[in-house]
């Protein structure tokens, strides 16, 4: 955005506010997370951090679903014109179960039913289910749990 002639310059951090962030950093790397955001008395800071994913996983890593892992972009083109896809309707987080080590909502070869939730979606620290738009068989698992999903991406597809 370009700036206004009666924008003021952006304020100089404070020595605190400096600190905070620096604290913030340290924590993003103990923890391992690539996100916090915190606000108080007004102050809103977000720290951040690109993490590749080829750098997050393990030389030996092999994908838990082989066929939705090696999906394609000509693939997942296909895919989306299944006839019985699902496809997510918000951008968010995928989360198969109610917490974790719970059993799935759905696994390959479940009987649903209109209305019945497949997943969870995580939007914006708030937890959507997502209801089944047609009765049948889940043949199809498209995405791994607790990955994030973009609008209309396909989740699973239902025959």
């Amino acid at each position: 955005m370009a700036r206004q002639p009666d924008d003021k310059p952006a304020a100089k951090p404070k020595s605190d506010d400096s600190a905070l962030i620096r604290e913030l950093a340290l924590l993003l790397d103990e923890t391992n997370l690539t996100e916090i955001e915190i606000e108080r008395a007004g102050l809103r800071v977000r720290v951040a951090r690109n993490v590749s994913i080829s750098a997050a996983m393990p030389p030996s890593y092999q994908p838990a679903a082989p066929a939705a892992a090696a999906l394609t972009p000509a693939a997942v083109a296909d895919v989306a014109k299944h006839p019985g896809v699902v496809p997510s309707p918000m951008v968010g987080t995928v989360y198969w179960a109610s917490e974790p080590g719970a059993k799935p909502f759905v696994e390959i070869g479940s009987k649903v039913s209109v209305g019945q939730t497949l997943v969870i979606i995580e939007a914006m620290k708030t937890m959507n289910q997502i209801p089944s738009p047609r009765a049948g068989t889940v043949t199809q698992i498209l995405v791994e749990d607790g990955q994030p999903v973009e609008f209309g991406e396909p989740l699973v597809i239902i025959e």
